[in-house]
């Protein structure tokens, strides 16, 4: 999504409001704002939002309850702020569907880092919406059954994190692609892509890929990133 999107921030307080729509318009974002689940819904029923920005602490309806009617209805990309921080709080909001979880206050460029990437990984969900078959240099990837199969038709199991990344690279083939760009497209909630570092989940991915043939499939680019080296058609 390009910065035109439009983002609907949810919160009770006016200055807080006032605050992160500010900070976002300056950045070239689109924003609506609502102070209670009330309002937040006569914006939804006129407008399409991109992403919900929504505060859980809120007289009403409070933010975990509006998050699932969101989530329940394939809403917009939902990234959820909160005074209660702790792990067990995170956890339920991601449980619930929110894309992110971010806990009060916050510093605004962060929150814009997370917008920027929960926007990113929407936009490559539904590029690939079109096509989960991938066809590279006799490989085939099933995105949607999870699997892989060398050009000999033989099934390579894959980690979630090897996956991910994979999925990664033939949605966006012979480009180079940054440890940062790898990490928000793939990691998605998927814990073992967020907790270990990007380069030891390459080298096994590589591991799994190169000792089927001996054509060099990701490439290394010095002090630039990584790149899937072979055409990729989607079938």
């Amino acid at each position: 999504m390009d910065l035109q999107s439009l983002l609907l921030v949810v919160d009770d307080d006016p200055d807080l409001r006032r605050l992160i729509s500010g900070f976002l318009t300056e950045h070239g974002y689109r924003v609506e704002t609502a102070e209670d689940a009330v309002q937040m819904r006569r914006v939804l029923d006129e407008q399409r939002p991109d992403l919900v920005i929504l505060d859980v602490m809120m007289p009403g309806e409070d933010g975990l309850s509006a998050a699932r009617r969101l989530t329940s209805e394939r809403g917009p990309a939902l990234i959820m702020l909160s005074a209660l921080g702790t792990d067990t709080d995170r956890i339920i909001g991601l449980e619930i569907g929110a894309d992110d979880y971010l806990a009060k206050p916050c510093n605004p460029r962060e929150l814009l880092a997370r917008v920027r990437a929960v926007l990113r990984r929407r936009q490559l969900a539904a590029d690939a919406a079109s096509g989960h078959l991938y066809e590279f240099a006799g490989w085939h990837l099933d995105v949607i059954r999870r699997s892989l199969r060398d050009p000999h038709g033989t099934y390579i199991n894959l980690s979630d994190g090897e996956f991910s990344l994979l999925r990664t690279f033939v949605e966006h083939p012979q480009r180079v692609l940054s440890r940062d760009q790898l990490l928000d497209c793939a990691r998605g909630r998927d814990s073992e892509v967020f907790d270990r570092a990007i380069d030891s989940q390459i080298s096994r991915l590589r591991r799994k890929i190169n000792e089927r043939g001996h054509t060099e499939l990701i490439r290394t680019v010095r002090n630039e990133g990584y790149m899937l080296l072979p055409t990729v058609t989607r079938l």
